[in-house]
């Protein structure tokens, strides 16, 4: 895998899921859309941690500097 995340999209997707998260478990977001948005909050902190979002590779989006 090529990575194609770059760090502040990386940050911004930990931010993301981490509100996400708090909502979650404060009750703002009760029910089936608060576990939706949990998996949607996981799937963005593990695709900051490997550096790749397999939804940028059919838009052709890399926001990661080229070295």
């Amino acid at each position: 895998m090529k990575k194609n995340m770059g760090s502040t999209d990386k940050l911004i997707r930990v931010i993301i899921a981490a509100v996400i998260a708090g909502l979650y478990w404060q009750g703002i977001i009760p029910g089936t859309l608060g576990i939706v948005l949990l998996i949607f909050a996981a799937i963005f902190v593990l695709t900051s941690f490997v550096s790749f979002c397999p939804l940028y590779l059919p838009l052709g989006i890399n926001t990661c500097k080229k070295k």
